[in-house]
């Protein structure tokens, strides 16, 4: 990224604002299902002839790891999440042809977890289900693999959805502990077995931890948002505003009732019942202030404040055509209507990429900037969002980087995250595309909008944006 640095530090030199005025955003927009379907609407093209639908989703509560879900396996979260969506919805088990569910910590004893949680949450035995990792988009590509499935003729309803547990992930030995122990099985005399013995070193004990890093560069996320901050000149002060805004929206939404995605969560051999994201934390700028870098020491401006913290979670979300919808006597939420997947550099460009998924959305759909009412966008960081919106809203950039002759515009804050994000709702990783998704249906109802974009980083440098429109029948839940 040090090219990145040198030439975009001089470019980026002007703070995003945060006053009083923006940091609690009014979504005091009339709630209403009627004015909407009074006025013109823009067309989108469907692409796939199937008018395909997001009827509902749900999701547990999201908990810091090594909370409440400390002791439960993944496959136990995303049993909860499949059982819910179908009680919600009411639609029975026995309709959905296809499940498909994301993660990424792969748990090893169930390494396809949609065909275990499924199996778990009562789904027949003859229900095909397979999982799917693409880093933090791995539910947005569960509901994208849905609607291909959808649209090639082959099912009519999908379920697709996402879980992590970042409380017990898989701790390997290390490579050379793992070679001797396969030689150990093909040893036969007790000469073989002593000399595979004494051929132990002190750092054959050494395990092996999954780590949040890129293969590629061996450098972790905070890192890399740490120097796209600098690249950017988006300074701490301003990432830290932008997280309180988070956290602010965030336990605004909760007290107001609008989170009806959660689905409270019995823990097994417990009387407890968690029924809220235990991540949201209001604080103060003094208090945020203090807190020392966590990655780039001591001069960086990722803090473990202004940073999207481990999380454990799962998600779950029907989908199917609007012919089927209606068969069933459903009320979707809103219309699928476009998605593109992009990759840039790894290295330099990690987390810029909603920077390039949403021109390139837009442009399939037909849509601008000012044709977006809801914008949900994924939070890894404060600094990556910020970025991230200082190059779409920079001719420079589009012009350098992206090939292209304008820029396509910052969204507006008024219209962006108004629920929080990931910063303070937490981040399971596998399961946010589905949040995203049903937040985005959600808001599009309450906010009386049309139109909702997502977009969503991931690792390997590859990122999502997604075009949701509003179904006249969508009513708030």
């Amino acid at each position: 990224m040090a090219a990145l640095v040198g030439n975009t530090a001089a470019k980026f030199g002007k703070p995003l604002i945060f006053n009083s005025s923006n940091l609690v955003l009014s979504t005091a927009r009339c709630i209403t299902t009627g004015s909407l379907l009074n006025t013109p609407r823009k067309t989108v093209k469907d692409r796939t002839g199937k008018n395909i639908v997001f009827v509902d989703g749900v999701r547990s509560p999201f908990l810091m790891s090594g909370t409440d879900y400390a002791k439960l396996m993944p496959h136990e979260l995303a049993r909860h999440a499949l059982m819910s969506l179908m009680k919600k919805t009411g639609v029975p088990k026995e309709l959905v042809e296809y499940i498909i569910y994301g993660t990424v910590i792969q748990e090893v004893k169930t390494s396809n977890i949609a065909r275990e949680a499924a199996l778990a949450a009562g789904f027949s035995d003859k229900t095909p289900a397979h999982t799917v990792t693409m880093a933090c988009i791995s539910s947005n590509q569960g509901i994208t693999t849905g609607i291909g499935l959808i649209a090639a003729g082959a099912y009519e309803i999908i379920v697709a959805g996402g879980v992590e547990s970042m409380s017990d992930v898989p701790i390997r030995h290390s490579r050379k502990m793992r070679s001797l122990m396969l030689r150990a099985n093909k040893a036969k005399t007790p000469m073989q077995k002593l000399q595979l013995l004494a051929s132990i070193r002190p750092d054959f004990f050494i395990p092996e931890l999954p780590a949040v890093a890129e293969f590629t560069s061996g450098e972790t996320m905070g890192h890399s948002a740490d120097r796209l901050a600098a690249a950017f000149k988006v300074s701490r002060l301003e990432q830290d505003q932008y997280a309180l805004r988070s956290h602010t929206l965030a336990n605004d939404a909760h007290n107001k009732g609008y989170l009806t995605d959660i689905v409270p969560f019995k823990v097994p051999n417990s009387d407890k019942v968690v029924e809220k994201d235990n991540g949201v934390r209001i604080s103060t700028p003094e208090k945020i202030a203090q807190l020392k870098p966590a990655f780039i020491k001591p001069h960086g401006t990722v803090t473990a404040a202004n940073a999207s913290f481990l999380t454990d979670g799962s998600s779950a979300c029907l989908v199917m055509t609007e012919q089927k919808a209606k068969e069933l006597g459903l009320k979707p939420k809103a219309y699928l209507r476009d998605f593109v997947y992009v990759s840039q550099d790894p290295v330099d460009q990690l987390l810029l990429g909603p920077a390039y998924a949403t021109p390139k959305v837009l442009e399939r759909a037909g849509l601008t900037l000012n044709d977006i009412d809801v914008w949900e966008f994924h939070e890894a960081f404060a600094g990556q969002i910020l970025a991230n919106m200082k190059a779409m809203d920079s001719d420079w950039f589009a012009q350098t980087y992206m090939g292209r002759s304008s820029k396509v515009g910052a969204p507006p804050l008024d219209k962006f995250n108004n629920w929080g994000g990931s910063l303070s709702i937490g981040h399971p990783f596998a399961a946010t595309g589905v949040r995203l998704a049903v937040h985005t249906a959600n808001r599009l109802i309450r906010e009386d909008g049309q139109f909702g974009l997502i977009a969503a980083c991931a690792a390997g440098g590859q990122a999502v944006g997604m075009i949701l429109e509003r179904h006249p029948d969508g009513v708030p839940t």
